[in-house]
């Protein structure tokens, strides 16, 4: 463009994906590490992101896209490389798009300035940069002169034409769209060279070597007579009249002997030698798929339906719109396992010493797998029940799952249900839609390649209905025994046998599965691990491996057990381990820096870090200790108390237990109270069941209080019950008691005991009635510091459940009614009850 003026030196970037011409668009993939290089450093670290380059291309179109100017061989006095072209573009850089899969990688969007010369490479590192020469002339007027106005005409005439032939939509065409009656004529020039799709790779060289007006405009015009030329007489033609011009293809004498070719087979009405060619490499693709499908050993009754596929295959034209579509489902159905099946390796004792080693604690989820496996030692085939494991995030049910596959030797595959809507997700799309495809069970198969895998269904409590179906009904028939040996799939269209895989499902909650779907399962619930527990997890696996994936050692850093147990009770309290490794994982980034910080620090003037590490004087280095302080330092301030003792020390105030989907959390039930008329006011985002506990709960109370508590007190005075946390939704019976208790405690004016939680409904007899998920519950109150649990008596049976060293470290009480409940929430019991209470209950 005759108005640039470039840099005398500009860094280089290597193509060999096409030709960049002045004022022309082009998106270039950056592979090299040199390219890499050149862009990091010279463009995305600017201000801005025009940055000039110079875009060279290779002389030979074959050179190895994957190498690049590093790889070319410079001069020692810095000579251009024999096999790069000297007449380059010089460009500017107007977008820049990154990827890291499967390795770092770049894509620019160039824009060309002008031509250039390339005249002697002045630095090699860390990328190649060029001294270079402006080529475009400002004034070339009489080039422009020499060329008449007819020909002017004539060639933006058969422009015009070409871009009727060329797709609207690409951004090249609209460009040259709006600017071929307008714009000077060497941009013209260019831009039509860039969107010509009949031309080699050379004849694009030979237009950027054309650096005056007249030359450059006869070259192109020729390449677009030639391009008009073909697209004329295959105007109308089906696609398999499609000119194929290969890249190393130098000689117009071939292209216009293929152009012959073509006009001579229209006339005919017949079907040249590259047509047999390809119609020979179809047979051949068709009888290999054959022997695939004969190898595959489906059922007979399978077999016949997909043979006569096939027969409909080879039967149809290779252009019919039907034909890619069957090609590809029979070539799925040659790839599903039919008859593959993985050798499975039973052994009751291997399988409980490989779950020991990668799962700790988990007992009864231990148990239940070893009864399974045992059963399947006995008796080779099983339909068994679904496995479905329940609990928290983070409590370890996927890995599991690879466990139990690693076990048995099979394959293992995990498919992720949350957030799926669509029945098709599950059993497929019909063939009949275009764009369809076999639901997830059946790629599954296809990936796991075997007949016998482990499925994991993550997250089956996750799925939702939509307008396309109920995904959970679909999975009815998959997680049937007596149904899932002829699985239908709608893409598949016919049965596909599951019995002889293993499904694990997943779930956070069971309230979120529906109940056909539930009753196809058995439901082995995951509570949460101790506070013990959790600290054996992170000695024996999570810091091995978050030391492992921060590239250091013990040597390096010393985590005792007393700073992970505080870990676990200031900064974690969960009922999996999911915080508990992002805490670990914060601790040994903290120690990689201080690492890095002492090694980089320079051995005469050694900075306090590295006196730490003793890198200066070439001795181990010796490792950090994170104690009580280091933890505060990294991950700061105790989020949780120690106890719940300093939030119940004045009265109104009770520890209640709830059930969350992430675990067993202390639900705090505040109250005041003020003169008004026995209004009752709750906040914190209740829903329905709770309010009516805390309803009942106080019509109890009115009811069966002695008279020294002042009945037109309760009466005759307003009431406040507040649940902390408003902006979380909490519903359910089991706060009735603590509500209770909370309110007792107010109108005593006596302090709940500051070691007890509770949990439990309360009716408007007075009667206490079970819960469920005491295992969280109690395990909850057991890390928030409380060691006394006041549980109704129907639950006692639960505790079984409960590891022994809670067993032995909490006081449970048990109780049938409320008065038994209040009598055990107080220091020294509860008078304030009415002497024929009792009869009452």
């Amino acid at each position: 463009m005759p108005s640039v003026q470039v840099p005398k030196k500009l860094p280089i970037l290597m193509v060999t994906d096409g030709v960049v011409f002045p004022a022309a668009t082009m998106r270039i993939p950056i592979r090299s590490k040199q390219n890499i290089l050149m862009l990091e450093q010279r463009i995305l670290s600017a201000t801005s992101l025009h940055g000039s380059i110079v875009v060279i291309a290779y002389r030979d179109a074959t050179a190895d896209k994957s190498s690049s100017a590093d790889d070319s061989q410079v001069e020692a006095d810095g000579r251009v490389p024999k096999a790069v072209h000297t007449i380059a573009t010089a460009a500017i850089v107007t977008q820049v798009m990154g990827s890291n899969w499967p390795q770092p990688s770049y894509t620019v969007q160039v824009t060309g300035l002008c031509r250039v010369r390339l005249d002697r490479i002045v630095r090699q590192q860390p990328f190649l940069l060029a001294a270079i020469s402006q080529l475009d002339k400002i004034d070339d007027i009489k080039s422009v002169k020499a060329v008449s106005e007819a020909a002017l005409k004539e060639f933006t005439d058969d422009v015009w034409k070409i871009l009727n032939y060329l797709s609207p939509r690409d951004a090249a065409v609209q460009q040259l769209r709006k600017i071929v009656h307008t714009a000077s004529l060497d941009v013209i020039c260019d831009l039509t060279a860039s969107v010509l799709k009949e031309v080699t790779y050379t004849e694009l060289l030979r237009v950027l070597d054309h650096v005056t007006i007249a030359e450059r405009l006869a070259m192109v015009h020729s390449l677009v007579k030639r391009q008009l030329k073909v697209m004329e007489h295959l105007s109308g033609d089906d696609e398999s009249y499609t000119v194929q011009i290969h890249p190393e293809s130098t000689r117009v004498d071939d292209i216009s002997r293929l152009l012959g070719s073509i006009i001579n087979r229209k006339a005919v009405g017949g079907r040249d030698g590259d047509m047999s060619e390809r119609n020979a490499s179809n047979s051949t693709q068709r009888d290999a798929l054959l022997q695939k499908l004969k190898d595959a050993k489906m059922p007979p009754d399978v077999e016949k339906d997909i043979l006569k596929e096939y027969q409909k295959l080879k039967g149809m034209s290779n252009f019919s719109p039907e034909y890619n579509s069957l090609q590809n489902y029979l070539e799925l159905v040659a790839d599903l396992p039919w008859s593959t099946e993985s050798g499975e390796t039973l052994n009751v004792q291997k399988s409980r010493a490989d779950l020991d080693a990668d799962h700790y604690g988990l007992k009864v989820l231990k148990t239940r797998i070893l009864e399974y496996l045992a059963v399947r030692q006995l008796r080779r085939s099983l339909k068994g029940p679904i496995l479905c494991f329940v609990g928290p995030p983070g409590v370890g049910k996927t890995s599991v799952a690879k466990s139990i596959a690693n076990t048995l030797g099979r394959t293992f595959h995990r498919v992720a249900l949350g957030g799926i809507s669509d029945e098709s997700d599950i059993r497929g799309h019909r063939r009949t839609y275009i764009g369809s495809m076999p639901g997830r069970i059946i790629q599954g198969m296809k990936t796991a390649k075997t007949k016998n895998p482990v499925f994991l269904l993550d997250e089956v409590d996750k799925l939702t209905s939509g307008v396309h179906g109920d995904p959970s009904s679909a999975l009815l028939e998959v997680l049937d025994p007596e149904q899932n040996n002829t699985f239908l799939d709608h893409y598949l269209n016919v049965p596909f046998d599951l019995s002889g895989v293993l499904f694990i499902a997943t779930a956070n909650n069971v309230s979120g599965i529906p109940a056909p779907l539930l009753d196809r399962m058995e439901m082995i619930e995951i509570a949460g691990y101790t506070q013990e527990e959790k600290v054996r997890i992170a000695m024996d696996h999570l810091i091995p491996k978050q030391l492992r994936e921060h590239g250091i050692d013990a040597s390096h850093v010393h985590l005792p057990a007393d700073s992970i147990a505080i870990i676990v009770q200031r900064y974690t309290r969960e009922a999996g381990v999911r915080n508990l490794e992002r805490s670990i994982s914060a601790i040994c980034r903290a120690v990689a820096l201080k690492i890095a910080e002492a090694q980089s620090s320079s051995a005469s003037s050694p900075s306090a870090d590295s006196t730490v590490f003793r890198t200066d004087v070439g001795l181990p280095a010796l490792p950090i200790v994170i104690d009580d302080t280091a933890l505060t330092d990294i991950l700061g301030p105790a989020t949780h108390a120690n106890s719940g003792a300093e939030i119940l020390v004045q009265p109104g105030v009770a520890a209640g237990l709830a059930w969350t989907p992430v675990g067993g959390e202390v639900l705090y039930v505040e109250t005041t109270k003020m003169e008004g008329e026995g209004r009752v006011t709750l906040t914190g985002q209740l829903g329905d069941v709770m309010k009516e506990s805390a309803n009942l709960a106080l019509t109890w109370l009115r009811s069966h209080v002695s008279t020294d508590m002042k009945r037109d007190l309760i009466e005759k005075t307003d009431v406040h019950v507040h649940f902390p946390a408003g902006a979380v939704s909490k519903d359910g019976p089991s706060a009735g008691i603590t509500v209770l208790v909370a309110l007792a405690s107010l109108f005593t004016n006596r302090c709940v005991r500051s070691d007890t939680a509770m949990t439990g409904e309360v009716t408007l007899r007075g009667l206490l009635l079970p819960v469920g998920g005491i295992r969280d519950k109690v395990l909850a109150a057991y890390r928030a510091g409380f060691r006394r649990v006041i549980l109704p008596k129907r639950n006692e049976k639960d505790i079984i459940d409960i590891p022994e060293e809670i067993k032995k470290s909490i006081e449970f009480v048990f109780a049938t009614t409320m008065a038994e409940a209040l009598n055990a929430a107080f220091e020294g019991g509860f008078q304030k009850l009415q002497s024929n209470a009792a009869s009452k209950l």
